[in-house]
């Protein structure tokens, strides 16, 4: 017999992987699924994705992200982690969990019922280096004739139970950001020789925040540091300054302004304290924005069970965000009610109440005309 979503749930919450080494994951996901009329195949290392065929033209996707975070968990659950330090603290047990139970729903299916053929996607590496980027890569959308997809992420603060959305912007784009300032360590008696890295670190900051803060507030977007390393010793001035920090924002002239003033403010820093600086930013994700016309398209559909609509984005980020940009997509929150926070070490949710609706949820997104 194939068990419940909040089984699902709870058998994946204690096995929690990272990035794209996910043997015992994959292996409990894989193993459901290959007693379901759907053809398995692994587009890339630590995915699998299922495609059952109603002999339609076009298939639409859902998404579920398989890992876990680097948490040592706090919550006490009887299915707590087994593995030290890993933890489920992201609500993937539970996506996967949903997206589980919709394979077997599709398997019990007419395939006449379905308006075009389903395509599930189990992804790793949400949280580290962007799986659905290489999932993407892989040409799988393609070659299945993806017209569509769909994703669904647990969502404290919302109203447990609650399906929520918008059009156009869901969640920001991500880019961490490393400033290094090297200067010239000396001791502390012949401060006047040396070049003062961790000073230029400080002003650096103050600079940059003062910036981002005058930008207008239409340009959504957030810059913060949290972790600044400097020098060796108490009593040397300090050579060596590194600021770590994340960048997010919405559109691209946002990106570049904030951009501009990084650099900007580096060069200043650099001919004023005679330091060396240079500003790094990674990748990152792109925005998650929500296809316009789709998300129409599902509201007018579902009528009064449509999702609700937010009434701004959130400025957290998601690699759900590499599959719009190759079709028509639509990102959906599920609310958790008043829990922990996500990545939190106490994160959890009740399961047996919230994940139903999700499932409900996908198995009317399935059936869209």
């Amino acid at each position: 017999m194939f068990p419940s979503v909040t089984d699902h749930r709870r058998a994946l919450h204690r096995i929690p992987e990272l990035d794209d080494q996910l043997p015992e994951t994959l292996d409990y996901v894989t193993s459901l699924l290959r007693g379901l009329p759907c053809a398995l195949t692994f587009p890339i290392p630590g995915s699998v994705c299922a495609y059952f065929d109603a002999g339609r033209q076009e298939t639409v996707a859902f998404r579920a992200d398989l890992d876990a975070l680097p948490v040592e968990e706090a919550t006490d659950l009887p299915y707590a982690s087994r593995h030290p330090s890993v933890m489920h603290a992201c609500g993937h047990d539970g996506h996967t969990a949903m997206v589980l139970a919709l394979a077997q729903w599709l398997s019990q299916q007419d395939a006449a019922s379905l308006r075009r053929n389903v395509l599930l996607v189990f992804q790793p590496a949400e949280e580290t280096t962007g799986g659905a980027g290489r999932i993407c890569e892989s040409g799988i959308l393609e070659q299945l004739h993806v017209t569509r997809i769909f994703g669904l992420h647990l969502w404290p603060g919302l109203a447990a139970g609650t399906l929520a959305s918008r059009p156009g912007p869901l969640m920001a784009r991500s880019n961490e950001v490393t400033v290094t300032l090297t200067g010239k360590s000396v001791h502390l008696s012949r401060a006047a020789e040396g070049r003062d890295a961790l000073m230029a670190g400080a002003e650096y900051l103050r600079r940059v925040y003062g910036a981002m803060d005058a930008l207008p507030p239409e340009q959504l977007r957030v810059l913060r540091f949290g972790k600044m390393t400097s020098g060796t010793v108490r009593n040397a001035v300090s050579g060596r300054t590194v600021l770590e920090g994340s960048l997010r924002t919405y559109d691209e002239p946002t990106h570049r302004a904030c951009r501009d003033i990084l650099d900007r403010t580096a060069r200043d820093i650099a001919e004023e304290t005679g330091c060396g600086a240079e500003v790094c930013l990674s990748e990152g994700y792109p925005p998650v924005w929500n296809h316009e016309g789709l998300h129409a398209a599902v509201c007018a559909a579902l009528g009064p069970e449509a999702p609700a609509e937010l009434s701004a984005p959130s400025l957290a980020a998601e690699d759900f965000s590499f599959y719009q940009r190759r079709v028509p997509g639509v990102f959906f929150f599920l609310g958790v009610g008043d829990t922990a926070e996500l990545h939190a070490p106490t994160f959890t949710f009740d399961d047996v109440s919230i994940l139903p609706k999700g499932v409900a949820f996908l198995q009317r997104l399935a059936l869209l005309p």
